[in-house]
């Protein structure tokens, strides 16, 4: 996930059903995972990550009852200016705890724990 330096969240808007989610993606087979991340953010928002360590790690079923594993990783990013691929209808800088409340289960309990591990 990306902070901004003030802490706000990205979270961006699918074209496909106009739900919330945040910046990220699929790697490619081999692909490094940091790498993977770090090409996926700049596709989807055309933003250069400093990307940090795993802060949440979690498998689900997505509606299509598909088995998904997520890595989320803490990203901090300087510009706030985003460049949306096709994939992404909109995007909002979001405080840590309303950008909570705006994702999907997995998605956020990562910010929440994302948060709980930079407090410490």
């Amino acid at each position: 996930m990306l902070f901004a330096p003030n802490g706000d969240v990205l979270v961006v808007q699918r074209t496909s059903d106009e739900g919330w989610e945040l910046p990220g993606g699929r790697l490619g087979a081999s692909e490094d995972a940091k790498e993977g991340v770090k090409r996926e953010i700049a596709e989807e928002t055309g933003l250069e990550v400093d990307l940090g360590h795993p802060v949440h790690a979690t498998a689900w079923r997505n509606d299509d009852d598909n088995g998904r594993f997520g890595v989320y990783y803490h990203g901090i990013v300087t510009e706030r200016t985003v460049s949306l691929s096709h994939e992404h209808a909109g995007y909002e800088w979001l405080s840590p705890r309303k950008a909570e409340r705006r994702l999907s289960g997995p998605q956020g309990d990562a910010v929440s724990n994302a948060l709980e591990v930079h407090d410490e």
